[in-house]
């Protein structure tokens, strides 16, 4: 005999908020059955997306913005939200300084390294190339940059893939059949 309970959790009503938004304001208690149901997973379509997250993240034409740095520092993301940041770090050491590569965030007072390479003077020196991949929030009042002393350069490209609130942004032009 099928059994329907009631479930009273904030937190599970917060969840299904975030991940169903068409569904708040609904007015009704979660409730959980003994009954054996068949699944079937809609979380990317509830999220806002109709891709696996590792699709939704893919650069497009219309969705990234390069950027080329060398012997300065650049801004690459003002906006608020989560950005995926790809690119390469080219060091090139000489016989007088480190080579050095960072991917740093700044609220204008202070600033910390995301990610940096360098290398340090050890004699004869050659060309190092290092890929880097990574996934940033960026608040309100926050800058990322990429800054690369002038024994070294970066470049690459940078994507939002999220706003402030988690909800995926898709590749533009991607339209779901």
């Amino acid at each position: 005999m099928a059994q329907i309970r009631s479930i009273t959790s904030e937190n599970l009503e917060a969840t299904i908020a975030r991940l169903l938004p068409s569904q708040s304001g609904f007015g009704e208690d979660l409730q959980a059955q003994n009954v054996i149901v068949p699944v079937i997973d809609v979380t990317p379509s509830a999220e806002g997306s109709q891709l696996p997250l590792e699709l939704s993240q893919a650069f497009s034409f219309g969705s990234n913005s390069s950027f080329s740095v060398g012997n300065s520092t650049t801004a690459i993301i003002t906006n608020v939200g989560f950005f995926r940041v790809v690119g390469t770090a080219t060091l090139n050491p000489s016989g007088t300084a480190d080579a050095i590569v960072s991917v740093v965030a700044s609220d204008g007072l202070t600033t910390k390294n995301l990610w940096s390479v360098n290398t340090a003077l050890t004699g004869s020196q050659s060309q190092i190339s290092q890929d880097f991949d990574l996934v940033v929030f960026n608040n309100t009042g926050e800058t990322v940059s990429i800054s690369a002393n002038a024994q070294a350069e970066s470049h690459g490209s940078h994507r939002q893939i999220a706003d402030k609130y988690g909800t995926i942004i898709n590749p533009v032009g991607f339209t779901f059949a």
